[in-house]
């Protein structure tokens, strides 16, 4: 009996919200939404919707197996604004065209797309606000 893959959930319906970015960073929070850190952690967690893990290890003990390719999650408040956390989630190929991080609210330039995913940011505005609320909370002990 063959297995298939699990099916990649059903793509946010929201299109990519319009931005502006200062710097290294996205100021203010996509279409003015405020993020929930709770429902951030489980978007971070989550590898079926945020995948964040499969990248980076954070402080989330009960999920194994966690990545080592991208930067450790902890402590990520302490070293980045919100707004800059925002656009590494929202497009890191700003800051580096070369990152093999995925642009998880953009749908510019991507290539070899599943057909769930395309026109359709992987995370909506809402998510990423969540995730960014999640990831501000994480700072290093004082």
């Amino acid at each position: 009996m063959l297995l298939s893959a699990p099916m990649p959930r059903a793509a946010a319906a929201e299109p990519v919200v319009p931005f502006r970015a200062a710097g290294d960073g996205i100021p203010a929070p996509l279409a003015g939404l405020a993020g929930d850190p709770a429902r951030g952690r489980r978007i971070v967690a989550d590898r079926q919707v945020g995948t964040c893990l499969l990248c980076h290890s954070g402080p989330i003990p009960e999920e194994r197996f966690q990545g080592t390719i991208g930067p450790d999650l902890a402590g990520v408040g302490s070293r980045l604004t919100a707004a800059q956390i925002r656009l590494r989630i929202v497009d890191p190929r700003r800051l580096n065209p070369e990152t093999i991080m995925p642009a998880y609210h953009s749908i510019a330039g991507r290539s070899r797309v599943g057909a769930a995913w395309q026109g359709r940011p992987i995370l909506d505005a809402q998510q990423v606000e969540d995730a960014v609320a999640f990831l501000a909370t994480l700072r290093d002990p004082s």
